[in-house]
């Protein structure tokens, strides 16, 4: 089990030394003659952090450094490194209480917030933030335990305190903080009172906003962030907040918005960014293209604005224009260059260039898209006839957390099966249940191994639990409705499944082919036509032709029927069930 960060011996022997010795101040190593003395080093203030660093050594308290003490740090870091949290965290809180050290204590919050212990974790934070009272951090995080306990008038006089310290950053992040609270309505009640003292602090407002929001006020955010607007004319979170307040209820009139602010504020970045992206999610690529290149054209060698215009071309087809911009955001230091050397590799795909496809996706050395990029890196290999190194570099690849390492083991039982190996398919997600029993994407595709394999037992336990785990999953219901409709006698039982996933998602042409293959298989062939047709309208899928077909044909609309299979077989010439179907029924 992975542990935080784990303080390392040497650090936990250089604060014990620190603790069995006064705090002394440095002296100055020794300079030539020749050189002028050395400034000490300052702050952002200005001041000696010489002198700060010895003033926040003189603040802790002098505690000796025993035997026990030595001994209990060992047990807690050992603890935690051998996945024993709960001894871990029990023996930092213990240590935090002796000591009343700052540093113990934050140790402590961490260790208990990591075991979900929120009753230590709140104990561990009062100690810090007693221990270090000009600690930001320390009293941010004891407000926000006691705002997620349910405490707001305890974390009140708190919050007002770091509000005095930096007012107008502590107002933007104070919904951060408040949101811990599950009661919505005393949240926004606890905002308007820590506000009431700063009516000429647009950021004041702005968290108002913040909180009516979130309590579903569209009114009163609007109001606020009026005010707003009022006190910093053309400032863009707020002109952002409030259009996100207005589409709340019309899309339309949150575009307008944008528009006009942008006609006043033409230099508004964030707003026109966000309003060229509003547009590519409306379908307007036009529209978007022409924000995008002014962008580029006003904020020249900006990678942000940059890449933005590149997945916009992407997204557009135009893959030449896409490839340039994504080129020039690595060049202006974007600062997600994994993201980016992903979408080169996308592009590099889409134009038939494998190799250098690869490339890019071998840049991506982290993040979001290190698993996807794996996984595209290792099907182009298996395409070139490389399976092996493709599921060599698979294997070897860790991701971030269970449900990257899960998309893995499902990566390499996809090269599987499109290797038509449906039998090692099937143990290396049998391998990877093991390790993760309750990831119902891998009993998913299990199941589906299952059925190629013709164990149906298997097939129906995996998607079972499936839907135990995802009861809203339409999916794992239609395949196993499918599965009894087609290969058993339970029909009854199919077509239950089959409606549940209707309900579920009621304009999805799978389901509906489903549902109509069903009834096709129960003897109401009208019916199962009249389904059919509607799931081949919205997608002309093989599959759905070849079921559609063989209903026709056997109403005796054998000519009809034929003519659809050779449309589809124009289209899809190697699928299976189309082929298959033909050859049954058209011998």
């Amino acid at each position: 089990m992975a542990y935080l960060t784990p303080l390392s011996l040497c650090v936990v022997l250089a604060f014990a030394t620190a603790c069995s010795q006064p705090p002394v101040k440095a002296s100055r190593p020794a300079v030539a003659q020749s050189q002028p003395p050395a400034e000490p080093p300052a702050d952002e203030t200005g001041e000696d952090v010489t002198e700060l660093d010895a003033r926040a050594q003189a603040a802790l308290p002098k505690q000796a450094l025993t035997p026990d003490l030595l001994f209990k740090f060992l047990i807690a870091e050992v603890a935690g490194q051998r996945g024993a949290i709960d001894l871990a965290q029990s023996t930092y809180l213990d240590l935090a209480r002796k000591t009343r050290d700052p540093r113990i204590a934050r140790r402590a919050v961490e260790v208990a917030m990591f075991s979900r212990d929120e009753a230590a974790a709140l104990e561990a934070s009062r100690l810090w933030a007693a221990s270090d009272v000009a600690s930001e951090r320390a009293q941010q995080t004891l407000a926000a335990l006691l705002l997620s306990g349910g405490s707001p008038a305890e974390a009140e006089p708190i919050l007002r305190d770091l509000l005095k310290q930096d007012s107008a950053s502590s107002f933007l992040h104070l919904s951060s903080l408040v949101g811990k609270l599950r009661d919505t309505r005393e949240a926004f009640d606890l905002v308007v009172r820590l506000a009431t003292d700063y009516p000429a602090l647009p950021e004041a407002h702005f968290a108002i906003a913040q909180a009516a929001l979130g309590d579903g006020r569209l009114e009163t955010a609007r109001l606020a962030l009026r005010q707003a607007d009022a006190l910093r004319p053309g400032w863009e979170p707020a002109a952002l907040l409030y259009a996100q307040t207005v589409g709340k209820t019309s899309r339309a009139d949150a575009m307008r918005y944008l528009r006009e602010f942008l006609v006043t504020y033409p230099d508004a970045r964030e707003v026109r960014l966000a309003y060229a992206r509003a547009l590519v999610s409306d379908s307007h690529f036009g529209e978007a293209r022409a924000e995008f290149n002014r962008l580029v054209t006003d904020f020249p060698r900006n990678a942000d604005v940059t890449f933005a215009a590149g997945l916009l071309s992407l997204q557009m087809g135009d893959l030449g224009g896409a490839r340039d911009l994504l080129g020039k955001a690595l060049e202006y230091n974007a600062r997600d260059t994994d993201t980016v050397q992903y979408y080169l590799g996308q592009v590099a795909e889409q134009m038939k260039q494998p190799d250098t496809a690869m490339a890019h996706y071998l840049e991506v050395r982290g993040g979001n898209f290190l698993v996807s990029a794996r996984a595209r890196q290792a099907a182009l290999l298996a395409r070139a006839g490389r399976l092996a190194e493709a599921q060599a570099l698979l294997a070897g690849t860790r991701g971030g957390n269970d449900a990257q390492n899960a998309r893995l083991i499902q990566a390499q039982a996809e090269l599987l099966r499109e290797s038509r190996d449906y039998a090692a398919a099937f143990d290396v997600l049998s391998a990877g249940i093991k390790r993760f029993p309750n990831m119902a994407d891998l009993l998913y595709d299990r199941a589906m191994a299952a059925e190629k394999l013709g164990r149906l037992d298997m097939l129906e336990v995996d998607l079972r639990r499936v839907i135990v785990l995802r009861p809203d999953d339409a999916q794992a219901y239609n395949a196993l409705g499918y599965t009894l409709a087609d290969r058993t006698d339970r029909l009854a039982e199919a077509i239950v499944l089959l409606d549940k996933a209707l309900s579920l998602a009621p304009q999805d042409p799978f389901i509906l082919d489903s549902v109509g293959w069903a009834q096709y298989r129960s003897g109401n062939l009208a019916r199962a036509q009249e389904i059919l047709e509607r799931a081949y309208t919205v997608r002309p899928d093989p599959e759905i032709a070849a079921h559609l077909g063989e209903v026709m044909w056997m109403r005796g609309q054998r000519e009809a029927a034929g003519v659809l299979w050779q449309t589809s077989l124009q289209t899809h010439p190697q699928n299976e069930l189309l082929l298959e179907t033909i050859r049954r029924l058209r011998p």
